[in-house]
């Protein structure tokens, strides 16, 4: 039933639709012929179009006052497809010296023409000296769609802004207050006491009657000159038209001429309307297509914007697409490929003009509401990044309370530095409080602050900008600037033996175990491979209900651990504890916490009892057998590393 509801609204629509537009054809037809013969007009009444219903007996008719088709025409054209009077006057006027005038006829009697069939049982046109009316006749089922709301609610929602006056028949009513007969008791009574003033007794009442309605009194805004519309006129449509209460942070009007010819009015939104984290609907009916001021359709599914430029609002106006377009025709039209190139490079330069306003609190507003969709285009759309990258916002390591561009950074940047340094993390004190960071910070090197699940993914996919490559320095192979390949040599040959020692105790729990100068304070740190997963990636991953365990475990071995200092020995004494400590420093989790616990603990327990920095030296101090067992593992050891 559902289903039969929709057909038949659909094809009201149609009967609407395109009927109208044929009389906006007719009108046209006589504007343009009366320029070269005045006499057309001589007798003319106004130029409109009048729809009038008949709900009791299911009768629609729709009038004009243009220059109809003949009897000739109606016969040659009528039953054939993409064929009419006016497709045949089209054509005359492109072969005659006139060429070039400007015409904005739109028809062809195509399937939307013959699918109001589907709802009438007849259709009768009728031609008079300078009009043609359509008398149509609902079937059965259909007449309950010739109510004059319901075709007062069609013209306004698709036929608003055609050229020319569009009326239709409906019952008003007036307000009027009519005298009421006074009750004879009551008149008695007053007649009795001549000090009562008396007073005649009235009442409202409502006035029926039926009149002509004028139902598309606006002037589409797109067909104005930019240089006359104001700002107010651009937020009072905007509002009017998509149903909001705030006004635009921007707006776009702009005219493409030439091969294909289309106009716009865009809209960047001051609020999502869909909430901050559903940046994957593609089905919005934020963009409303006519096709020569005709309503067409705002149910689209990225054919006219990708999706992350879906928060984008605005009406597209074409030439040059047919009024019966579909979607199969959006998706293959090269038409539609043009027009939404061009839309979305004047989507960017609104973003980009925001971005460069004065009022920075305008950028962060919309930074704030849809940051993540244009994250989700660097991962999407890589013929954009250079239009992308300069719109993204992150926190660093030296603007912690303030989001700061890629510009900003590169400006920022150490005359030797050729990378742009990076962390993922859940927050930015989680970032700041990395141990990847020391060195880092002891150079005064900048490092941005990924802290949303997507920053991530949305830079790998960026590579670089402005020929900066982005570097993660929570990966393997950082490269500083102050490697000494000697120096690393030698510490190689001295500490070799005792990073193969920590390899064969972790086991698999690390992919190699190396000397590093990366570190200040902290004993080590654990990295990832460079093609393996970040610490954050991995919770990430770790979070998703449908993750691949097997892919996880295989990056998980990619880890590294790096040994800040060789000389350290409580390194290789407590190295259980130094593992997991640097498993947690480094972002990831324990996979067994309740045995990390455990030994934090314990040595809590020694701790207390002043063993700790002792352990070893001082024989006489009385130990227990947990603690004598811990002490034989940690300085085992080094006497395993010298037989070797």
């Amino acid at each position: 039933m559902m289903f039969g509801i929709l057909k038949l609204n659909l094809i009201l629509f149609e009967i609407t639709n395109v009927f109208d537009s044929n009389a906006s054809d007719a009108l046209d037809k006589l504007r343009y012929l009366s320029v070269t013969d005045p006499q057309l007009l001589k007798d003319a009444v106004d130029l409109d179009i009048r729809i009038q219903t008949d709900k009791d007996n299911g009768i629609i008719t729709i009038t004009d006052s243009g220059i109809a088709m003949t009897r000739q025409e109606l016969v040659d054209c009528l039953g054939t497809i993409a064929q009419s009077g006016t497709a045949k006057f089209l054509k005359a006027v492109k072969e005659s010296k006139d060429a070039g005038t400007d015409n904005n006829l739109i028809g062809q009697f195509g399937v939307g023409f013959y699918s109001a069939f589907w709802l009438l049982i007849r259709l009768l046109s009728q031609q008079r000296v300078q009009n043609l009316r359509y008398n149509m006749y609902g079937k059965r089922d259909g007449k309950g769609f010739a109510h004059p709301e319901r075709i007062q609610k069609l013209v306004k929602n698709y036929s608003q802004f055609v050229s020319f006056p569009i009326y239709t028949w409906q019952e008003k009513g007036i307000t009027k207050e009519v005298e009421v007969d006074e009750d004879p008791l009551e008149a008695k009574e007053a007649d009795q006491d001549e000090k009562i003033e008396k007073k005649k007794k009235t009442k409202k009442v409502v006035e029926r009657f039926w009149d002509w309605e004028l139902e598309n009194e606006t002037q589409p805004i797109w067909l104005r000159n930019p240089k006359e519309v104001i700002t107010e006129e651009y937020n009072e449509f905007y509002k009017k038209t998509f149903n909001e209460c705030s006004d635009p942070l921007a707006s776009s009007h702009f005219t493409t001429e030439g091969a294909v010819e289309f106009r716009w009015v865009l809209y960047v939104p001051a609020i999502s309307p869909m909430g901050r984290d559903d940046i994957i609907n593609t089905k919005t009916k934020n963009i409303r297509l006519y096709v020569k001021r005709v309503f067409i359709s705002d149910d689209f599914d990225g054919e006219l914007f990708p999706r992350y430029l879906s928060f984008v609002k605005g009406v597209v106006d074409s030439n040059d697409l047919p009024l019966n377009v579909s979607r199969e025709i959006l998706q293959e039209s090269r038409i539609v490929r043009i027009m939404r190139k061009r839309l979305v490079r004047k989507a960017f330069d609104m973003i980009l003009g925001i971005s460069m306003s004065e009022n920075k609190g305008d950028y962060e507003t919309f930074w704030d509401n849809f940051g993540k969709h244009l994250k989700l285009g660097c991962i999407e759309d890589r013929e954009n990044h250079k239009r992308l990258a300069p719109l993204l916002r992150f926190f660093s390591s030296q603007s912690e309370d303030e989001m700061i561009s890629l510009d900003e950074y590169v400006e920022n940047m150490k005359p030797e530095q050729k990378d742009i340094y990076y962390i993922a993390a859940d927050s930015v004190s989680s970032a700041r409080s990395a141990p990847f960071l020391e060195r880092l910070l002891e150079k005064d090197l900048e490092v941005l602050y990924l802290v949303d699940p997507i920053d991530e993914v949305a830079i790998q996919n960026l590579k670089s900008y402005k020929e900066n490559n982005f570097v993660d320095i929570s990966k393997e192979d950082l490269d500083l600037g102050d490697k000494n390949q000697e120096k690393e040599k030698v510490t190689k040959e001295e500490f070799g033996k005792t990073c193969d020692w920590i390899k064969k105790r972790l086991g698999e729990k690390v992919a190699n175990v190396q000397i590093s100068n990366r570190l200040s304070s902290s004993p080590c740190v654990l990295v990832s491979g460079k093609f393996g997963w970040s610490a954050n990636m991995e919770r990430l991953t770790k979070a998703q209900t449908v993750g691949d365990t097997s892919t996880l475990e295989f990056m998980k071995g990619r880890r590294a651990a790096y040994k800040s200092n060789p000389e350290d020995e409580d390194a290789l004494r407590a190295l259980d504890l130094l593992y997991d400590a640097a498993l947690v420093s480094s972002g990831y989790t324990p996979d067994n916490p309740a045995q990390l616990s455990g030994k934090i603990y314990e040595m809590m327990g020694m701790a207390i009892l002043g063993k700790w920095s002792t352990l070893g030296v001082q024989d006489t101090v009385s130990q227990s057998p947990r603690i004598e067992t811990l002490e034989a593992e940690v300085v085992e050891p080094v006497e395993a590393g010298g037989q070797k």
